[in-house]
């Protein structure tokens, strides 16, 4: 027999089944327990609150950071019939006494509220005389200092405990360190929480990286091959915002800028004319994005390197929210990396110079190394991948690898020589032969190590060090003991049992190269396995009827099946704006690829539909299954 949570998760969502961890959250919250979830974007976190505030007893109240955020949310939850409202500055005072009249009459179940609004000791007052059975602290990172998104207003949320000392806390995020986590979770005071970390892994994002070269065309380029489906860029200043907006309207194609210079109401304007599908391109600053809760961004680009892997994981992340394959890539310059250590340098606390080094050097190894992308990020959220994805740059073959297992082994044969207690630049200096006191203190230019890799200079090894870093063969360890230390991984290529290839390092530094290059995965394993590149979306691949993650490549697309899609695509910007929300929010791409290849003729077929809850097919129904008979009878598309 189905629970509660299922039956509502069926009739209001339309889902027949829980995506990872919801389940298990769902049930902790419904027993009284605090927690603190991480799950990726597109992973479902709203649900997670909104579905049991339906069965809770009294109100559940959802801290957002931000109006357009809350506002978003509040409107697809109220599509699926979620009785929810939001209080904010943006209300009239006759719109804020019609939610007040609503919590008080029980007619509204969930609440979104600004952490400033729950500063104020009145409105927490209301909150004791309602009655509140869960508090959910959404973007919860923003509490954290070592968050990238730290908002110093999000600590008063310390006040839930004290206060409401009785009533569950639930925090959730989709990008958190180990570190950010234990730190939400102690400012909070959450008490024995049930702590959830989901798979940080994107399967449907394709994660591409290249240097710049002419990059308001490269970026025009990428755009074009992308027609019809919405996507966000990044830059990493006001004018580059203009002058790529500017570029791409010059070209035919629709897109606005987004940066903190325009005025308030500008910036209203264009956020909305692309949530609403009006335009198909938003340029902005880093101050876009996390108010924007549209599923269905097919690509994300940086035309100029992200400040830390944490922001660039966040903002690819707005892609493919709806499962459906999406693509990225990043451009980058040694201006960028020049960019932010001017930035770096002026910064007057230390710590937050520290910081801010240690995100840059992430970046770069990111970037500049031949490892898996996915490897890369996953590693940085502490969770291991093989460094077998078919879907980056790496490992779809695009990118110039080179064997450089010997090399490699002469890297980490130093490392154990030296103890594992010394720095990528001491062990350089080692492999290089460049003796000094401290060298000769230690007794390191007798080793058999010193100086066997004289034939590169020190920035090369460095990069080299970079590379195994990034692969995960070697790590740095913390503490008394601190410096480079071998892993797992990385004694199977000391010891010949596995090799490593990397990117080609051959043009640094005036280096020929020695080995002969090829294209293939950045592996250790010594797989001779490459993804062929028709295998993968690439920039200017359309690709439909995309399976759900983890179901590999999609089937084959047919032009009726393209025609129909397209004709659903139109039906649904219809009833989008005649209910006055965007068309995401009406049925996601990934319902209306369902539609197309289940084609239901009936409600109670429609109702089998993924995401098609009883509210949905009570407004839209009609209207969907009429421009499927009528495509289906003649081959057009009604009206």
């Amino acid at each position: 027999m189905a629970t509660p949570a299922r039956r509502v998760l069926k009739s209001v969502f339309g889902f027949s089944s829980f995506r990872p961890h919801q389940e298990e959250i769902v049930s902790a919250i419904l027993s009284g327990r605090d927690l603190f979830a991480a799950l990726p974007t597109g992973g479902g976190k709203s649900l997670c609150y909104q579905l049991p505030s339906l069965l809770l007893e009294q109100l559940t109240v959802v801290i957002s950071p931000l109006i357009a955020l809350m506002e978003d949310q509040v409107d697809a939850a109220r599509q699926m019939g979620v009785p929810a409202a939001y209080l904010n500055s943006s209300l009239d005072a006759e719109s804020a006494r019609e939610v007040y009249r609503g919590i008080r009459s029980g007619d509204i179940r969930l609440l979104y509220v600004s952490p400033e609004r729950l500063a104020v000791t009145t409105f927490r007052e209301s909150l004791k005389e309602w009655g509140v059975s869960l508090f959910a602290v959404d973007e919860a990172h923003c509490i954290s200092e070592w968050g990238h998104e730290f908002r110093p207003e999000y600590r008063n949320l310390t006040v839930l405990r004290r206060e409401f000392p009785g009533i569950p806390v639930a925090a959730f995020t989709a990008t958190a360190t180990p570190r950010v986590q234990e730190d939400v979770v102690a400012a909070l005071g959450l008490r024995d929480p049930l702590a959830i970390r989901g798979n940080f892994d994107r399967p449907e994002i394709f994660y591409r990286v290249r240097r710049k070269d002419r990059v308001l065309d490269q970026i025009r380029e990428f755009v074009r091959g992308h027609p019809d489906e919405p996507g966000i860029i990044y830059r990493g200043t006001r004018k580059a915002v203009e002058e790529t907006a500017a570029a791409l309207q010059r070209g035919g194609i629709s897109a606005v800028p987004y940066h903190a210079g325009l005025s308030d109401a500008l910036r209203r304007t264009n956020q909305r004319a692309f949530v609403r599908d009006d335009v198909l391109v938003v340029v902005a600053t880093i101050a876009f994005g996390m108010g924007i809760d549209k599923s269905n961004v097919r690509w994300v680009v940086h035309g100029d390197l992200p400040r830390s892997i944490e922001a660039y994981y966040q903002e690819t992340g707005r892609a493919g929210r709806d499962g459906e394959h999406a693509d990225t890539c990043l451009f980058y310059s040694p201006a960028d990396i020049a960019r932010i250590r001017y930035h770096i340098d002026r910064m007057e606390v230390a710590a937050e110079r520290e910081q801010a080094e240690h995100n840059l050097r992430d970046v770069l190894r990111f970037v500049e190394s031949g490892a898996c992308r996915r490897t890369q990020l996953l590693r940085h959220f502490g969770q291991d991948h093989d460094g077998s994805c078919p879907r980056c740059d790496v490992c779809a073959g695009e990118i110039v690898l080179t064997d450089r297992t010997v090399d490699a082994q002469k890297v980490m044969s130093a490392i154990m020589r030296t103890g594992e207690r010394f720095g990528g630049h001491y062990i350089a200096q080692i492999v290089t032969g460049v003796g000094d006191e401290r060298v000769e203190k230690f007794g390191h230019h007798r080793l058999p190590t010193f100086g066997v890799g004289a034939d590169h200079g020190k920035r090369w090894w460095l990069g080299l060090i970079a590379d195994l870093e990034a692969a995960g063969l070697i790590g740095r360890r913390d503490g008394e003991r601190s410096g480079l230390e071998l892993k797992p991984a990385g004694s199977d290529v000391l010891f010949g049992r596995a090799r490593f290839e990397t990117r080609d390092r051959s043009a640094e530094e005036g280096d020929a190269a020695e080995s002969r290059p090829r294209r293939g995965r950045g592996a250790v394993d010594g797989s001779e396995r490459v993804a062929s590149r028709e295998a993968v979306r690439r920039g200017g691949a359309k690709e439909r009827g995309v399976p759900a993650p983890g179901d590999g490549e999609a089937p084959v697309w047919r032009d009726d099946q393209e025609s129909l899609f397209q004709c659903l695509r139109a039906v649904r910007r219809t009833l989008a704006r005649e209910a006055g929300v965007p068309p995401y929010m009406v049925f996601s791409d990934r319902t209306l690829k369902t539609l197309v290849r289940n084609r239901p003729d009936s409600t109670a077929a429609l109702l089998r539909v993924h995401g098609v809850g009883e509210r949905k097919a009570e407004r839209y129904g009609e209207a969907v299954l009429a421009a499927i008979r009528e495509f289906l009878s003649s081959g057009e598309c009604p009206g």
